[in-house]
Parts: structure tokens; sequence; C-alpha cells
């Protein structure tokens, strides 16, 4: 298979560029006509977003840039039949989220990788624990909390856990994550509203018996 010269990805938070939808346009237009250049500009503009959502959906960081290098491979196979109903931006959210999920289902499926479902046994006995630099909150929050959280978002059904990413991760707007879900902007109240009732009622403190 024909590798293609992909840029390293980044694991760190990085500005993101300026970008309008001319300017996608133009860069769509140059790689339907098979600029190696506009590839590698595509790359480098969306590299950050695109693998933090994965990895916000994943949890893992080698993972998430194997999946995140399969999205730009599939753009630069089909890039010439992208049309312009969405815009280039929401198409590949559309394609991570995508494949982020088919991996997620895949691994339940086989449960080769337990903690995508469950962190803690029923005794709330820690069973993995990712390393420090797993997620970029671990070094932001106490661990044991961030453990939690992310137990409790790797269990909301997939379209609640993809909302709710996209919202909070990516920091997108209702009508983008729209866009994205191929939904309307009530759906996705109603998605963003169970997901945060759903992890309000695990995480609330116990309450302590004297």
């Amino acid at each position: 298979m024909h590798t293609l010269p992909l840029p390293a990805f980044q694991r760190c938070p990085l500005p993101a560029r300026p970008t309008t939808v001319a300017a996608d346009a133009e860069l769509v237009a140059q790689l339907q006509r098979g600029s190696e250049v506009a590839f590698r500009i595509l790359v480098e503009r969306y590299q950050n977003r695109i693998y933090r959502t994965v990895l916000a959906l994943l949890r893992s960081p080698e993972e998430a840039e194997d999946v995140a290098q399969e999205v730009f491979v599939e753009v630069y196979q089909t890039i010439g039949r992208f049309r312009s109903e969405a815009s280039l931006t929401t198409w590949l959210y559309q394609l991570a989220t995508s494949r982020a999920l088919k991996n997620l289902r895949r691994a339940r499926a086989k449960k080769r990788f337990a903690y995508f479902t469950s962190l803690l046994s029923p005794d709330n006995r820690v069973l993995y624990e990712p390393p420090d630099n797993e997620h970029p909150q671990a070094q932001l929050e106490g661990r044991e909390q961030v453990i939690m959280l992310l137990a409790h978002i790797a269990r909301l059904p997939d379209q609640q856990q993809v909302a709710f990413t996209l919202r909070h991760e990516q920091e997108l707007s209702y009508e983008e994550i729209a866009a994205i879900l191929h939904t309307t902007v009530p759906a996705v109240e109603s998605l963003l509203f169970r997901a945060r009732k759903t992890l309000r009622t695990h995480l609330q403190p116990s309450p302590r018996h004297v």
C-alpha cells in the first residue's frame, strides 16, 4: 500500500489555525486536482483537532494516532466524491467519530480491551489505571476523579458519548454537532441533557455515615 507523507501527530494542544469556508473550498479544489501539497496542508491544519477528538473517545494515544491517520487516508482516497453540502470540517469530524465508534464496537465485541466499557469492577476496585499522559485532563485534575469520569463517559450510549465529546472536548456548537451526527439541534440538546444527567447521577458524592 502506498504510504502517504503524513506529518507526525501532535499529542498536546496547539492553537487552531483560523480557517474560512472559502479557504477550505480552495483546499478541497486543490485536493481534487491531486495536489500533495494541499494534502499536507489539510493534515497540518486539522490533525490536532481530529486526533484529540478520537483520543477523547478511544482513550489510547497509539490507537488514536492510527485512527486519525486512517481518517486522512480516507480523505485522500475519497476526496473526489466530496460535495459541498457539508463543510470540510463537518466531514472530517464525521469520518473521525465514525471510525472511532467502529473501533469501540469491535473492541467491545471481542472484549480485548475491557477498559473501553468498564474501568471499575462491581466493588469499585480499579482494574485499569491509564498512565499520567493517557489523557490531557489527567495532568490537570485528580487522578481518581479523572478515572471515574472517563469510566462513566465510556459507558454512555454511543450517540451521547460522541455529542458529549464534541461539545466538551472540542467545544463545538450545537449546530456543528447536529451536522456531524446527521440530526437536529433539539436532538443534540436531548443527547447532552441525558449524558449530563447520567454523569451527575454517577459522579455525585455518596452520603457519608458518621
